[in-house]
């Protein structure tokens, strides 16, 4: 089979509490760290990656978060997904040919920009003509559902979201920051797999727990770069004279 193949065969027939878990590599080392834990693939974070080169979330330029990806991709033989925000202005048949080159068999298209959500059905429209240039099987569309993090957080309104991108052609649909109490209904309410963010503070619900709870597959976002930042910045301190 084909890296998308491959990556699309890890989203069916999830049980409950076993989800696909994609911990985020932000360079070529940490990609291979995870592969050489035994994870069958792996997801980029925009803003782990942005950290990484030296960018605030969401100002990394197109040709470097590209280039990024690729990088990680050639270090490991496991199928990689992008988060390439909301497409960096790209038109879709740029985009699709952009993540095709760098070897990404997904990626992450957000439905807001600069805080403000996107029109839904103008956003839907969008990612129709991204499944479109993709034809469907070559790239694995996650479409983030930005309602719980710059909307009213309102859960019918994600539904609605989603089903409107589901039927553009999503392959999974993302409602980033959703209250673990409100995957249950979220699931219930949206067709086809969901992905959920996992927080590595202790804060919230465990990847299995979230599985449980209707989540077809975790993410963890920034988070696992932001974590060994944390554990390199107090071994440094550790050896400062």
């Amino acid at each position: 089979m084909s890296g998308v193949e491959v990556f699309r065969t890890l989203h069916r027939r999830r049980l409950p509490g076993d989800p696909l878990v994609l911990p985020g590599p932000w360079d070529a080392a940490s990609a291979r760290v995870f592969v050489e834990a035994g994870f069958a693939a792996l997801a980029t974070p925009s803003a782990g990656v942005a950290a990484s080169l030296g960018y605030e979330d969401g100002a990394v330029p197109a040709d470097e978060m590209f280039a990024a990806v690729a990088r990680i991709v050639r270090a490991v033989d496991v199928p990689v997904s992008a988060d390439v925000e909301g497409g960096y202005g790209l038109a879709p048949k740029e985009l699709v040919e952009r993540l095709l080159e760098a070897g990404a068999v997904g990626c992450n298209l957000e439905d807001s920009e600069g805080g403000v959500l996107k029109d839904p059905r103008r956003h839907a429209d969008w990612l129709a003509e991204v499944r479109a240039v993709a034809a469907a099987e070559r790239l694995f569309v996650n479409a983030r559902v930005d309602t719980f993090l710059h909307g009213d957080g309102n859960p019918e309104r994600a539904i609605e979201r989603a089903a409107l991108y589901v039927a553009a052609g999503a392959d999974c649909v993302y409602p980033i920051m959703a209250p673990a109490d409100v995957l249950p209904l979220l699931r219930s309410g949206i067709q086809g797999p969901v992905n959920a963010l996992a927080r590595l503070d202790g804060e919230g619900p465990s990847p299995t727990a979230l599985g449980e709870l209707g989540a077809t597959r975790i993410t963890f976002g920034p988070g696992l770069q932001r974590w060994a930042a944390r554990a390199l910045q107090g071994r440094a301190a550790e050896l400062k004279p």
